[in-house]
């Protein structure tokens, strides 16, 4: 975890219920955390070497990964959230950036972007990168590379992702605080990434309620693939898909200042953010 204002958040780390000081083993978690850093952190809990960060709960929740390179986002890899979106399912996966600067906390507002009319939610698991992955030989080696696990908001403005981009969508998905992240990063040994019930609501209303086993492309293929087209680096963050029930579906609403969304993965934990004014 990290707690604090941003820009000042403390790298902290949680366990069974009690959350520690991680400042003894590094400044912060970034790139140069994750190469060893949840063996060392490890380690450290285990010799008691790690004191309880006084008044934790009171602090603001930081996105837990400071900094990335790249925020990497895979489209339409879930079958029924492609058809929803009006497009087959894809055969290989479709990648668009987000500017990282667009990740906050987990439950730090939403300014409704000036000029949006198609606001819109989609909950995602998402890969953090553990060690440098490039032309990696399979799938199976790809999965090596992870080092945890997060709930991810890619909030998107449809318009602009769909008329003012061309191709490409990153016009629509990198608006001021649209990427909510956290509140954790969950080591990967402790994860099974397809096999995670994923979920959100709009105002306590149900919206995406569906499993990460109905990926069209798993994490590893992910991973596998892109490292042929790019070199992902420790603390790279990839949203891997958004199942269906988001308003572009036409089932829904689009976000209005006001809205309330939660959204949460199991094993990683709830995120909630508010719509606010521009």
């Amino acid at each position: 975890m990290r707690l604090g204002e941003p820009g000042s958040e403390i790298p902290a780390v949680r366990q069974s219920g009690t959350i520690f000081d991680l400042r003894p083993l590094t400044g912060d978690i970034d790139g140069g955390f994750w190469d060893s850093g949840v063996e060392r952190t490890a380690d450290a809990l285990d010799a008691g070497d790690l004191a309880p960060l006084p008044d934790a709960e009171l602090l603001r929740v930081g996105p837990p990964v400071a900094r990335p390179m790249a925020l990497l986002n895979i489209g339409q890899n879930y079958a029924a959230h492609a058809a929803e979106s009006g497009s087959p399912t894809p055969t290989r996966p479709i990648l668009f950036f987000k500017h990282p600067n667009t990740m906050v906390g987990p439950h730090d507002d939403i300014p409704m972007p000036r000029g949006a009319t198609k606001l819109d939610w989609e909950v995602e698991l998402a890969v953090v990168i553990g060690r440098r992955a490039s032309y990696l030989s399979s799938p199976e080696e790809a999965i090596g590379h992870v080092a945890g696990y997060a709930i991810s908001n890619d909030v998107s403005e449809r318009d602009w992702q769909r008329e003012h981009g061309g191709p490409q969508w990153s016009k629509g998905k990198s608006m001021p605080s649209s990427n909510p992240f956290g509140p954790v990063v969950v080591p990967a040994h402790e994860v099974d990434p397809q096999a995670l019930r994923i979920w959100s609501t709009v105002n306590g209303e149900p919206r995406q309620d569906s499993t990460t086993a109905d990926m069209v492309f798993s994490v590893a293929q992910l991973i596998w693939d892109l490292s042929q087209y790019l070199t992902l680096e420790p603390g790279d963050v990839i949203n891997t898909g958004t199942p269906q029930g988001v308003a572009l579906s036409g089932r829904f609403p689009y976000l209005q200042v006001g809205d309330v969304l939660e959204l949460g993965i199991d094993g990683l934990g709830t995120q909630g953010s508010e719509i606010v004014a521009p």
